[in-house]
């Protein structure tokens, strides 16, 4: 006995999606730290200690900010900025990976912070039912 298949034929619609609002708010926290090279500093690398640091009141630096993942920094070493991978940011110092540097050339040190960014969705979104719809 044969087999009999039934054929169908459909159309269909995607679901669509309504609505739906999102506020994002990103607030970043800059700061800035300058010093100057001294002597003592250049070694077999350049090591700036965190008191060597004062901020943008000119107030001395104790320790440096700890950079997450939500961080980044700049180096600027006499007014240029340098290649991330050649520095080493911790709360304790800032390690330039090089000797070729002068005494009392100026640092600067920017970190910007982005850990105070919210996304809140306000307005729920509406998402349709596909349609199906079989002609036979």
């Amino acid at each position: 006995m044969p087999v009999i298949k039934p054929v169908y034929t459909a159309t269909s619609t995607a679901p669509v999606s309504t609505g739906g609002v999102i506020a994002t708010a990103v607030n970043p926290a800059v700061s800035r730290y300058f010093a100057t090279i001294t002597a003592g500093m250049i070694t077999t690398d350049t090591t700036i200690p965190a008191a060597s640091f004062v901020d943008d009141a000119d107030a001395p630096v104790v320790e440096l900010p700890a950079v997450t993942a939500d961080d980044y920094f700049n180096v600027y070493i006499n007014g240029v900025l340098q290649q991330g991978a050649l520095s080493i940011l911790t709360t304790t110092n800032l390690v330039l990976d090089t000797t070729d540097v002068s005494v009392s050339v100026p640092i600067l040190l920017e970190i910007a912070s982005f850990g105070n960014t919210t996304s809140t969705i306000t307005t729920q979104p509406t998402i349709s039912a596909p349609t199906i719809t079989i002609i036979t």
